[in-house]
């Protein structure tokens, strides 16, 4: 069974690298760090697919702000707690936002919509994201790289293929919780606000 894991990752791995970072993605970053550290995909094709990931989310979410901000879909976000909060921040500092919008847990999706509705030049937004998405998959890959290292020297050199997935798992698992509990206590934190 864990053998046909260890292939499906081999095979779809990078591509579910590329999906998890199209949204709010940072353990998907993180875990594909750590299968290049244990040599299940290469380094620079990790970093390749989670910053080309994370563009395309941005760049996505951006478009449909830009171009359908009647949609129901589009609505709906706007509703969302941070959303508000990040439009403000777009509209007041747009570089910064920009740069800044794929570190703050919560605010990525709403913020791509708040960037497409903000009076920002989509070749900025574009040129901005860039630089935001490649120093963000380098700072999550590495991260992810680097827990390899500690979770080798933990467990061993001799990390069965199991024991690795196992790893992997637990690793984005912390990942999740975390990012959720910091989503709800922002939210939380927002609604207080609004009040």
């Amino acid at each position: 069974m864990t053998e046909a894991i260890h292939r499906l990752i081999e095979q779809y791995g990078l591509v579910a690298v590329f999906l998890g970072c199209v949204a709010e993605g940072e353990s998907a970053a993180i875990l594909g760090g750590f299968f290049a550290h244990q040599h299940v995909f290469v380094l620079w094709q990790a970093f390749l697919a989670a910053a080309l990931g994370a563009f395309g989310g941005d760049t996505f979410f951006f478009i449909l702000g830009r171009s359908f901000a009647d949609h129901k879909f589009v609505i709906r976000l706007r509703a969302r707690p941070g959303f508000s909060h990040a439009y403000r921040l777009v509209t007041s500092h747009p570089n910064i936002f920009v740069l800044s919008n794929r570190y703050i847990y919560g605010l990525r999706l709403v913020g791509g919509i708040a960037a497409g509705l903000s009076g920002i030049a989509a070749a900025r937004f574009a040129i901005l994201n860039a630089i935001s998405s490649v120093v963000w998959a380098g700072l999550f890959c590495t991260v992810g790289y680097v827990f390899g290292l500690g979770a080798e020297r933990i467990v061993g050199q001799a990390l069965a293929r199991h024991e690795r997935l196992l790893i992997a798992l637990a690793i984005g698992l912390v990942v999740a919780i975390l990012g959720w509990l910091a989503s709800h206590f922002l939210a939380k934190k927002e609604l207080r606000k609004g009040s």
